[in-house]
């Protein structure tokens, strides 16, 4: 009898992928057979991924993976779900598994640090930056005690933003993101260009978390699937506020005016106030999008 259990994993690995066209067809296949949901981006450089499913099927998939000696010592990122939070299983293939933009030596990245290290540089009061390599809205909600940020949107603006902290280039830097991945791109191109002691925390923030909550974590992790956010710590407390009444709120979402598409932090009421828009004006914007949605399926005549 299956275990009816669901769980959602998260992993990736920099590994030479020969024919990822050839890797793309069969991985979504499995993938189907298992009745798995996700998304599962493959390129040359390797794989990166998040999938999710039944306890049975995921362990399934795990030992498919790890069966093929290029993933043999692939790490998994797990959290218990109580619904699936893909609508799609996507297996896409991508110039680059995370996009950076600049072509680093991956034999080169920055020391992995173990969270019970990290735990205790923060205990024993040692000096460290500790550097947040995600994209601005993930820090909002989330975010390491004394973290800095650069203040990008996307993890291809990590280069160029890089220049803020060059007066760093001689402290002792720690960063760290979701599960790890960023982090192997951005300090192997810190260490390229000049950063001389730098870090990151081993498997990122879901592994600090499952191993040592409630303690230099603060907030929640910001995930993407529909979950958005992930709770690491027991504390349900929020440390972002609304982006519309300043209300303290972590509940993160799309403005429903597909022109602005904004994503935001929006306590309830605003939600319900605004009908999940950002602002009054995005309000009248989706009022007249829905207007005439209903308009086209009923096969009457958009006004000009």
């Amino acid at each position: 009898m299956e275990e009816s259990g669901l769980r959602t994993i998260l992993f990736y690995k920099f590994v030479e992928i020969e024919n990822p066209e050839k890797f793309v067809k069969k991985h979504l296949k499995l993938c189907q057979e298992l009745l798995l949901l996700g998304r599962v981006l493959v390129s040359e450089e390797g794989i990166n991924g998040s999938v999710s499913g039944t306890n049975a099927k995921i362990e399934k998939y795990k030992l498919n993976l790890k069966s093929d000696k290029r993933f043999s010592d692939i790490v998994f990122k797990e959290d218990r779900v109580i619904e699936i939070p893909f609508t799609k299983m996507k297996v896409k293939l991508r110039p680059e598994i995370v996009t950076f933009g600049k072509k680093v030596d991956l034999k080169n990245t920055g020391k992995y640090l173990p969270p019970e290290k990290l735990k205790k540089m923060y205990e024993g009061g040692e000096e460290f930056v500790i550097l947040d390599a995600r994209n601005d809205y993930e820090y909002k909600v989330g975010r390491f005690k004394n973290a800095i940020h650069l203040d990008i949107k996307n993890f291809r603006d990590f280069p160029e933003a890089l220049r803020k902290i060059e007066n760093l280039k001689d402290k002792k830097i720690v960063t760290y993101c979701t599960g790890g991945i960023r982090c192997e791109k951005a300090t192997a191109y810190m260490k390229e260009n000049g950063f001389k002691e730098v870090m990151q925390i081993k498997d990122g923030i879901i592994n600090y978390g499952k191993t040592f909550p409630d303690t230099y974590w603060e907030g929640k992790c910001f995930v993407f699937d529909k979950r958005l956010i992930s709770k690491l710590n027991s504390d349900d407390k929020p440390i972002s506020n609304c982006e519309v009444c300043s209300k303290p709120s972590d509940l993160t979402r799309n403005c429903r005016n597909v022109n602005c598409d904004k994503l935001l932090v929006e306590c309830l009421d605003c939600q319900k106030e605004l009908n999940g828009c950002c602002s009054k004006e995005c309000l009248i914007e989706f009022r007249v999008q829905s207007m005439e949605k209903a308009l086209r399926k009923q096969g009457r005549r958009v006004p000009a």
